[in-house]
């Protein structure tokens, strides 16, 4: 059997919980990496345990931590209520109740500045270690533990493999890919993992693909 060692001891962190402060800082703070857009508001809909344990774990102050682009290792985890208080950031928890999600998952939602809203819901399973499920309303798997290309596209003839071309012709590998549209030829959503950094020249170049709504790359060592 295949253990990771970070499901034994755990990551760096602030405690007391690898789930319910690490994982939550974490899956906040990729969240607000994939809105990757200014917000002055910000929702948090606590499912199953989340719901049941978030004060007694610092869970609502690690996902307030997160969204303000905190680490999971950051002593000022602890202060995360202040400091968004000192940069003019609101929130509010509350109770939903998901179906079929990991007992450990939340809702984010972000009121952008420019009025509209942006969602995403994700898992926090253990060691740390996190999946999204849902980016504003396009299901996927993400786990944040590869660099990985997110792209809003139309659904169109040949579109993934010119995207496919590009990562060759820059030496980047492809670990996986998902893809999922609302119907044919609508608006379609790809999650593309990468075993290597995804520069920004190579975002840039898929950018300007025609048919290519919006890119988003996450390095994991950013």
């Amino acid at each position: 059997m295949d253990v990771s060692v970070f499901e034994v001891i755990g990551p760096i962190m602030i405690g007391p919980s690898s789930s319910h402060t690490a994982g939550a800082a974490k899956l906040a703070r990729i969240a607000k990496d994939i809105v990757n857009a200014s917000f002055n508001r910000v929702t948090f809909g606590l499912h199953g345990s989340f719901a049941m344990t978030y004060k007694g774990h610092g869970t609502d102050r690690a996902l307030v931590a997160g969204v303000l682009g905190l680490y999971e290792d950051d002593e000022a985890i602890a202060d995360s209520f202040e400091l968004a208080k000192q940069q003019g950031l609101e929130y509010e928890f509350y109770e939903i109740n998901l179906e079929n999600v990991h007992e450990n998952t939340v809702k984010i939602t972000f009121l952008l500045e420019d009025g509209s809203n942006y969602y995403v819901i994700g898992s926090s399973i253990g060691g740390g270690q996190i999946i999204i499920t849902n980016m504003n309303g396009f299901q996927t798997e993400f786990t944040a533990q590869y660099s990985t290309i997110m792209m809003k596209h139309y659904d169109r003839y040949g579109i993934v493999s010119e995207v496919s071309a590009i990562l060759a012709n820059s030496h980047i590998n492809i670990a996986t890919m998902r893809l999922n549209r609302n119907a044919r030829g609508e608006e379609a959503f790809c999650i593309i993992d990468t075993d290597d950094i995804v520069p920004y020249d190579v975002k840039e170049c898929i950018e300007q693909l025609d048919g290519v709504i919006q890119v988003q790359v996450i390095n994991v060592n950013d």
